[in-house]
């Protein structure tokens, strides 16, 4: 139990006529200043965003709980972009910097009006990481409500489309695989709601992981943006913080060695995004946990069954996950290895909360497997290492064709996402290559683009099982084929990344963890005698400070004082 309020601060005493003065002006009353909670609810809603659309409804309701409760709400903004539509072009750069951007925003805020609690409401990649590490940082009552996947679309090459159909009916347009006028009508019909994207991308891995780390309330990570559950689920998330508030129930009694454990092990059973690797070496920083994700997911992922399949990895969406039993199920059947006795914010364990969860679709076993009949023994995430990643490579064999788990291709070489997806889509990728994209770190790129594209258009043009790609950027949890990404040291930093050419042999094994440039140490460091490091891309604006102070990508690509 706490007994003194940190909002008691602005409030109590004449000393603070002037703080209630100011908010007596945007018509709060003498009531909400005698001891009530005052709950900060930071909000991401805009309308540039379709996993934020909606979260102004959401917000409404988390007020209404937490006046139901006792609480008094302020509500503030915070920041957010779409991946989806800064994919593929400049404004990809400026997405990852953001989460730095938000965790700040929401600490300054907190602390400069000491707030008793938050709310912490958001959808997709970049803004839900952001807002944990903000918690965990803080380490004051906090609690997340997401805003739920949008709906699938249309049926497009056997599965329900989304808005990344479009990039593969792009390179089946330019191979002549479907018209011009199909390519037109899958616009209209791919993201038929708002809402995270429908598929099991970096935004619906993050809203899964914030539930699997206890930061959210059981179930709520899958409830599609459209249904109304997902507002009786706000409600009772303002509920919650306020009790949170009373109990003395802060982030990092949450946020945790044993929580972070949890969200590795649920990211390797469900195959999520390659990016959630980054984001919660990131959060652990933030939490001081005392965690090594990478050797985490290196040590767990061979022993970590792989219980769930969805797109894109299967015909199945979110919402079929949802219907599946969501996290809830998947932590229930989990629990032999899991770390259950890890605290929630609803004040109970994990196993307590999936011991008392109520299902109330049917099971599906070709969405949801269980620990001793799994899709397959090995976890979805792989950690690589090897003389072309010395530190990190991050891939993700819940998404790779079996026959591609290990790979030797000849190297072809880019200095850029850009000039990349140029060459595949003009035919200049054959059977049989590794696309090399370098120079596209957190510090070269900078902001670490992701090479989501590349992949698409590599499916497109029908090259997805026999071509593999390499890169110091990022992926989008949406892609599927032969990809190792995150590799540390970046090119920018003197990786061996840097020194490929054209021709040169990589292997790739995804079962024995190793990326390998068939070269010697000798002719490495040759190669090295040549190299100069690059001027950086860019030398002003928040870009420029990214670029000086971000960590390696092996680290979580954080900024740290």
């Amino acid at each position: 139990m706490t007994d003194k309020l940190r909002s008691s601060e602005v409030f109590e005493g004449p000393q603070n006529a002037g703080a209630r003065a100011l908010w007596k002006s945007m018509g709060y009353c003498e009531g909400d200043f005698r001891g009530r909670p005052v709950i900060g609810i930071a909000n991401s809603w805009n309308t540039l965003v379709p996993g934020h659309f909606n979260l102004n409804m959401v917000s409404e309701h988390v007020k209404k709980g937490i006046h139901r409760a006792g609480g008094v709400a302020a509500e503030f903004g915070v920041i957010a972009s779409c991946d989806g539509v800064c994919e593929g072009y400049r404004g990809m750069h400026f997405i990852l910097p953001q989460r730095e951007v938000i965790a700040d925003s929401i600490e300054l805020v907190a602390e400069a009006h000491h707030l008793d609690g938050l709310v912490l409401i958001a959808s997709c990649d970049k803004i839900v990481p952001g807002m944990l590490m903000a918690a965990a940082r803080l380490d004051i009552p906090a609690i997340m409500i997401t805003g739920g996947p949008m709906l699938g679309g249309v049926e497009f090459d056997g599965r329900k489309s989304d808005e990344t159909s479009m990039h593969e009916a792009l390179g089946m347009v330019a191979s002549g695989r479907i018209t011009e006028e199909e390519f037109s009508t899958l616009e209209n019909l791919c993201a038929p709601t708002c809402g995270s994207c429908s598929f099991f991308g970096t935004a619906n891995t993050m809203c899964c992981l914030a539930e699997a780390l206890g930061m959210t309330l059981p179930g709520s990570a899958l409830v599609p943006a459209v249904h109304s559950e997902r507002l009786r689920l706000a409600c009772q998330t303002g509920e919650e913080v306020c009790r949170m508030v009373k109990d003395g129930l802060t982030a990092r009694k949450i946020i945790n060695e044993a929580s972070i454990e949890n969200a590795v092990l649920a990211t390797l059973a469900m195959s999520g995004s390659t990016n959630a690797v980054m984001h919660l070496a990131a959060i652990a920083a933030e939490a001081e946990a005392g965690v090594d994700v990478m050797e985490l997911f290196s040590r767990l992922g061979s022993v970590t069954p792989q219980i769930v399949r969805i797109n894109p990895a299967s015909k199945w969406n979110t919402e079929d996950f949802w219907m599946a039993g969501g996290i809830p199920k998947m932590l229930k059947r989990m629990l032999p290895v899991l770390k259950k006795e890890a605290l929630t914010c609803t004040g109970c364990t994990v196993e307590e909360n999936v011991s008392n969860y109520s299902f109330p679709f049917p099971d599906n076993d070709e969405v949801m497997k269980t620990l001793d009949e799994p899709f397959s023994p090995r976890g979805g995430i792989a950690v690589l290492k090897g003389n072309l990643a010395p530190d990190t490579g991050v891939t993700k064999p819940g998404a790779i064709d079996p026959a591609l788990h290990v790979f030797t291709g000849s190297a072809k070489v880019f200095d850029s996402e850009d000039h990349a997806n140029e060459a595949i889509l003009a035919g200049k990728i054959k059977e049989g290559d590794v696309v090399v994209i370098r120079y596209e770190g957190p510090k070269g790129g900078p902001g670490m683009r992701e090479m989501y594209r590349a992949m698409k258009y590599l499916y497109g043009m029908g090259l997805n099982k026999s071509t593999a790609l390499v890169t110091d950027g990022r992926f989008s949890g949406t892609n599927n084929g032969c990809f190792v990404g995150h590799i540390s040291p970046e090119a920018a930093e003197g990786g061996p990344l840097a020194i490929v050419r054209d021709g040169d042999k990589i292997t790739i094994d995804v079962i024995e963890g190793r990326l390998h440039l068939h070269l010697t140490d000798g002719e490495i460091e040759e190669r090295f005698k040549t190299w100069e490091k690059p001027a950086p891309k860019i030398t002003k604006g928040h870009l420029a400070l990214y670029s000086k102070l971000a960590s390696s990508a092996a680290k979580g690509a954080v900024v740290r004082a």
